[in-house]
């Protein structure tokens, strides 16, 4: 990773990003693209959630869900408005890998040595309450054919012997801490090369993959429909927030293109632009954007041959699966991601364009998969689908959940943010905690309406916490 020691301030997202398969391959991926751009913005809102991806869709899901099921004496139902900058889901969820997948101990022994056990024990809880809850409403509510859930585990290759070395430390560290390890199994080169005819060995865990897209617009609908008389849901895409002022120490105004929204408390779920709104976390020790890269390619044998595991390899940098088929003789249509290490030394960091592509990134992610799979794919083909998206890189990879407030002790300023929140920073591993985190914003804001305490989940580690980093 090259080192975080520039300062650029983040800008609003660009206006004509990349084609994303998951945005615009059919021209009914994304029903809610345009949803509110054309309706008045309310005078005024509760609750203003900036960003319309996983964490600003799952804030305002869990908010409802929470008003729903708790029995709080409520003066007014609480208005909550969703502001988005372009269409609706375009920013890093609706340009991703479409991996649901938990770490299962990679890290550990690194993790241990920084922090503690237990909180490096939370580090994969946090990931697998996000996974098992997700994966749960899905099934509850009957969606998994609407959002392509495919549970075909995850493999990790381990191209190196210091990549094995490193992975059996962590594991035999997560063994003796107790982790929860159910579902690893570790595959030798031999039964890798016989099944799938590659010379690496790896280890399998459980996980997912899906549409993300698909999955936020049902939680958003699912939240619109469950308003209740408790909270009013309002969506405005196309709707960039320019600045927020101060009105009062308790009230906010959202200044958009389209008008100003006097606000109580403000969500920030911006991630890899989170400094356009918080400048200071435009630092180092801030959230840094960093442009990742993906793909479509199709296999040239079929889903006997390639099955429906998802993969990652090349220690992370290229990660990839193969979508659901519809007839015995298609041959999949792969999602592939990474390459960055061949933008070195940069490797895309403090990039936050998603209007082109970068061509060494591209030659990597073409070469990758023929390279790997001898005869399972055509070195000459062209991808069918290639794009870019911002992600949000932390220097210790974790992201910054809490009141902004809190990351500001020494700052004069700090009291005029103490309605702020955050949620943002994943470093290119949002999909498996953006919701959790955002189950951890919503306890927090109603909690502070009500005045009750906030209880913090077994399963979050603290250094997520905004009280317990300072950016300053």
């Amino acid at each position: 990773m090259p080192p975080f020691n520039l300062q650029i301030l983040g800008k609003l997202p660009s206006r004509n990003p990349t084609r994303s398969f998951w945005i615009d391959s059919s021209p009914d991926a994304n029903p809610l693209a345009g949803q509110g751009s054309q309706d008045p913005l309310p005078s005024e809102a509760d609750i203003c959630i900036i960003g319309a991806g996983f964490t600003g869709v799952g804030v305002a899901y869990h908010l409802i869900e929470l008003l729903n099921n708790a029995s709080l004496s409520i003066g007014h139902p609480l208005s909550i408005v969703i502001l988005e900058a372009r269409d609706f889901c375009s920013g890093a969820t609706g340009r991703n890998g479409g991996h649901l997948t938990p770490a299962a101990f990679t890290r550990f022994a690194q993790r241990r040595a920084s922090f503690d056990t237990v909180e490096a024990i939370k580090s994969y809880e946090l990931e697998r309450h996000t996974t098992s809850l997700l994966v749960k409403i899905i099934e509850e509510n009957g969606w998994a054919s609407d959002v392509d859930l495919v549970e075909g585990g995850h493999i990790s290759l381990l191209f190196t012997e210091e990549e094995a070395k490193n992975a059996h430390n962590d594991f035999d560290m997560a063994r003796q801490a107790q982790l929860n390890l159910d579902g690893v199994e570790w595959l030798s080169k031999k039964e890798l090369s016989k099944e799938y005819g590659i010379p690496f060995p790896g280890f399998r865990r459980p996980g997912y993959n899906l549409w993300p897209l698909k999955l936020v617009t049902k939680l958003y609908q699912h939240a619109q429909a469950h308003n209740r008389q408790y909270a009013s849901l309002s969506l405005h895409t196309r709707t960039p927030v320019t600045a927020v002022t101060h009105e009062t120490t308790s009230t906010y105004t959202v200044v958009t293109n389209r008008g100003s929204i006097s606000c109580s408390r403000i969500v920030h779920a911006t991630n890899g632009y989170a400094s356009h709104l918080l400048p200071f976390l435009a630092s180092p020790d801030g959230i840094i954007p960093a442009r990742g890269q993906v793909m479509t390619t199709r296999a040239s044998v079929g889903t006997d041959q390639i099955k429906t595991s998802s993969w990652s390899g090349n220690k992370g940098f290229a990660y990839w699966f193969p979508r659901p088929v519809t007839r015995d003789t298609e041959k999949p249509l792969i999602i592939i991601g990474g390459g960055q290490e061949a933008a070195a030394p940069s490797r895309e960091l403090y990039v936050d364009d998603d209007s082109e592509t970068h061509p060494l990134v591209g030659k990597a992610l073409r070469e990758f998969l023929p390279s790997v799979f001898e005869g399972k794919y055509d070195p000459h083909s062209e991808p069918e689908m290639e794009w870019t998206g911002i992600t949000g890189y932390t220097k210790t990879g974790d992201p910054f959940v809490g009141a902004v407030a809190d990351l500001l002790t020494a700052n004069p300023d700090r009291d005029l943010y103490k309605k702020q929140y955050i949620a943002a920073g994943y470093t290119g591993h949002g999909m498996p905690r953006a919701f959790g985190c955002a189950e951890v914003i919503a306890q927090m804001i109603l909690a502070d309406i009500f005045d009750k305490e906030w209880k913090e989940p077994d399963w979050l580690p603290q250094r997520y916490l905004t009280w317990n980093r300072r950016v300053e």
